[in-house]
């Protein structure tokens, strides 16, 4: 098999879907060490004779089955492929059950670079967009395939465990700490994460339960003008999009430097170094928060469509800019086009290549389409829009395409010219007066 999205080849299998995820976790951090059980609830979306895995350098041990005979299962390269001894009806419910063991890393690509489990100086972090879900568990890695998740995790004492989801307890037996998590709104594959390390949480007083969790010694301004006004900026978010889709919401700030913050469903990850009160901080915390709308409760089917995450997000930063005095949403607008116009004009935002897919052009493009929009529909038209957006797509997979048409049955008019300048075109347009 080629896998489902060109973007990502050799991930995923359209032929079931998972419906739900239970992973059990024992990790030792001082020899990278992962032994693990997932438990796999499943629905046969066409007759299955066989069933493809997605999972990266880790070793399985067994792999049994509810529902299904398993007669073999074989584990070459990325792919563990279970042979049924009959044919599974489409609609057919089952169960799978994997153990598997070995050190985690991450997923190579020569297009799309690492992504994965990655190791910290002290302890770990999973950063799985878009083809990293496989470094640590088998998944159906396709982003059109939401599940809901338990976590359950094992580590020495000393650690603490967020993941994307809500804690339920923690249990000390011996000589480790179990933290259990679940997740019960549907998530794609490459946002289901865990971040371990040595780390202290800060309840943030937000009508959606909010904390950071950081290295004891991250504090001080710099935190207070970042992470200090997440709850201002949950309040915000929920008066444009809609209501805080999720439970909760955890950013954790790693002891280590990372060159970018990483997104996962009701958990975002940030390097130290972002603990300041400067403008780039800000909008990278903001930006991370905004995910939670756009990119996680409403999930593009397509990696092609990756605009419908970043540029929304990118938007977001500008959002936030202007309604805290920093620069209007129009100002930035007109400033990123100038720089747009001195690049090369050979991106199609639409299907922007796996090579383009994180090329900043795509973020600031995706931005300026929204900002092009709200001039040509007004303020009360685009941030119902938003609302509605996510209000009638949240927990699903959406497509370019079906924007489009939301847009216009909402407006009541053709928008299709306007999206298929800033869309379907290499050339920049003009931004609307």
């Amino acid at each position: 098999m080629t896998g489902t999205d060109p973007y990502v080849p050799g991930h995923g299998d359209p032929s079931y879907d998972v419906t739900h995820y239970d992973l059990v976790l024992r990790y030792r951090p001082e020899s990278n060490r992962l032994d693990a059980e997932a438990r796999l609830t499943c629905t046969a979306l066409a007759p299955l004779t066989s069933i493809r895995l997605d999972l990266h350098q880790l070793a399985v041990a067994k792999v049994s089955g509810t529902g299904v005979t398993i007669t073999r299962w074989t584990q070459r390269g990325s792919t563990v492929l279970v042979t049924l001894k009959s044919a599974a009806k489409a609609g057919t419910v089952f169960k799978l059950r994997i153990k598997y063991s070995g050190h985690p890393g991450t997923v190579p690509s020569a297009v799309l670079g690492d992504a994965g489990w990655e190791e910290l100086t002290d302890g770990v972090i999973v950063a799985a967009q878009p083809h990293g879900a496989p470094a640590w568990y088998p998944c159906n890695d396709r982003p059109d395939d939401k599940a809901t998740y338990t976590f359950e995790v094992s580590v020495p004492p000393d650690y603490h465990v967020a993941a994307s989801g809500d804690l339920l307890s923690t249990q000390r037996s011996g000589s480790s700490v179990t933290w259990r998590y679940e997740q019960t709104a549907p998530m794609a594959s490459y946002l289901a994460a865990i971040q371990i390390g040595r780390y202290v949480v800060h309840e943030q007083d937000s009508t959606v339960p909010m904390r950071v969790v950081a290295p004891r010694d991250v504090g001080g301004a710099g935190f207070d003008g970042s992470f200090g006004r997440q709850p201002e900026m949950m309040a915000f978010f929920v008066d444009r999009f809609g209501p805080y889709p999720f439970r909760s919401y955890t950013s954790v700030i790693t002891d280590d430097v990372l060159e970018i913050p990483l997104e996962s469903q009701s958990l975002a990850t940030f390097g130290r170094n972002f603990a300041t009160g400067d403008w780039h901080s800000v909008r990278l915390v903001a930006h991370e928060l905004a995910h939670q709308w756009f990119g996680n409760a409403v999930t593009l089917a397509h990696w092609r469509d990756i605009w419908l995450h970043e540029g929304f997000a990118c938007y977001s930063e500008w959002l936030w800019s202007e309604e805290c005095g920093v620069r209007p949403a129009h100002g930035w607008a007109e400033h990123y086009h100038r720089k747009l116009a001195e690049q090369p004009q050979d991106l199609l935002l639409s299907d922007p290549t796996p090579e383009l897919m994180f090329d900043d052009r795509v973020y600031k493009r995706g931005a300026l389409t929204l900002h092009a929009l709200r001039r040509t529909v007004g303020d009360m038209a685009f941030f119902h829009l938003l609302r509605s957006w996510v209000a009638e797509n949240s927990g699903g997979s959406v497509t370019t395409e079906e924007f489009v048409a939301h847009c216009n049955e909402q407006v009541g008019n053709d928008l299709t010219p306007l999206f298929d300048a800033w869309l379907h075109s290499t050339a920049l347009p003009a931004l609307p007066q």
